[in-house]
């Protein structure tokens, strides 16, 4: 199944199974609605070809790997951040996404298609 026939359908089940209270309350499957939205609504991005990218707890090569991603995978940015400056398939850059917490891989290993940032900053 192609990743926005799963975005469509994952759309489909949250408008489904969350009620539209704007008060940020949990709803009765224990989601937030605003949650719920934002995680079917998310973007994933390729990991540069036939790589394996090394995920790590901080921004920088000296943080300690927490694990690693398969060749071809894709992964959705949570937010990014500067940190070390990396040379990688992408380029050069010092732009690390995270993609949970504690969890970041440098930029110039995923194909955003932009030199810059393409979501929020971390905090």
């Amino acid at each position: 199944m192609a990743t926005s026939e799963i975005n469509e359908n994952a759309s489909k089940s949250v408008n489904e199974n969350v009620s539209e209270d704007a008060s940020g309350d949990l709803n009765a499957s224990g989601a937030s609605p605003l949650s719920a939205r934002s995680a079917a609504a998310s973007v994933y991005y390729p990991v540069a070809p036939g790589q394996q990218v090394n995920v790590r707890r901080g921004p920088n090569t000296g943080s300690q790997i927490v694990r690693v991603l398969p060749e071809d995978s894709r992964i959705a940015i949570r937010c990014q951040t500067r940190g070390e400056t990396i040379t990688g398939p992408y380029g050069t850059t010092d732009i690390w996404d995270s993609i949970a917490p504690g969890q970041y891989v440098s930029d110039a290993y995923v194909k955003t298609g932009s030199d810059g940032f393409v979501t929020i900053r971390c905090s």
